[in-house]
């Protein structure tokens, strides 16, 4: 009983000596840390715009962090009166170990092609990455199931990510009957795509004529828009092209496939030897 009441009061005086030290190197901690996230963001939007490989980009960027992370700490330890003692040391040894290992071994390390928020694809599985750990990665899928993926087959598999390029094309196809005004209805089409606000103007958009061996015109109009966007604008420009042309008075075309014969090549059923066998499974 008696050394557990003089643990206290070592704790106590403790405290007494070095409490306000201690709340201050928290408090620079806690607020560095804070700093350190603002510079990261701002960081990955400034060097976007340098002429950088991401990878590049991204080591540069883990090492100023990790760069401020130990002068942050370093500050702290000064504040709290460690700054003559073996931590102090070995807090500069660890940062340029840490620096070291970032610059050597980072671009050997294989991560994730994608981030929270981003809608992939791996394998069969579509929908949008909620979260990511060492072991798994949660992926929502668009009809409300949630699906835990081990990052191992994730490395080894195919992976698309809709959100790694900011825009992505769309197709329009439509077909038409032969005897339609062919050019009628590329250009309607096209000012259809032209007149959307979410169509990007470069690269214009444009209608091609796909196919004439199908019995119908086959047209396919072409445009590209934000990626977040695609899917909406895909199906809200065929809404629009299907009432269009219905003003325009041009008709759409349905698969169909034609079969010619004649006289010459119909068999006669009483002359015809051929003889059909069914099997029959009982």
């Amino acid at each position: 009983m008696q050394s557990e009441i003089n643990t206290i009061l070592e704790i106590r005086d403790l405290i007494a000596q070095h409490g306000q030290a201690l709340i201050i190197g928290i408090a620079v901690i806690v607020v560095g840390l804070i700093a350190i996230k603002w510079i990261n963001q701002g960081l990955k939007k400034g060097l976007n715009k340098l002429p950088l490989s991401p990878a590049n980009a991204n080591i540069a960027r883990n090492i100023l962090c990790v760069l401020m992370f130990f002068l942050v700490v370093i500050i702290a330890s000064v504040n709290v009166g460690m700054i003559e003692t073996r931590i102090f040391e070995l807090l500069i040894i660890v940062s340029l170990v840490a620096v070291g290992i970032i610059v050597v071994f980072r671009p050997l390390i294989p991560t994730l092609p994608f981030k929270v928020g981003n809608t992939v694809k791996i394998g069969d599985l579509l929908g949008k990455v909620e979260a990511t750990t060492i072991l798994h990665t949660r992926l929502r899928t668009f009809d409300g199931r949630t699906i835990f993926i081990p990052n191992r087959k994730i490395i080894n598999d195919d992976v698309i990510n809709f959100n790694f390029t900011p825009t992505r094309r769309f197709m329009l196809k439509v077909n038409i009957k032969y005897d339609q005004d062919l050019l009628k209805a590329k250009q309607t089409i096209e000012a259809i795509m032209v007149e959307d606000p979410r169509v990007l103007n470069s690269p214009r958009p444009v209608v091609y004529l796909i196919s004439l061996d199908k019995g119908y015109l086959e047209l396919q109009g072409r445009g590209w828009a934000d990626n977040v966007k695609r899917f909406v604008v895909t199906r809200e420009l065929l809404e629009k092209t299907k009432l269009r042309l219905d003003q325009e008075d041009i008709t759409l075309a349905m698969p169909q496939l034609q079969i010619h014969y004649s006289k010459d090549n119909i068999l006669d059923p009483k002359k015809s030897t051929h003889q059909v066998s069914v099997p029959v499974t009982l």
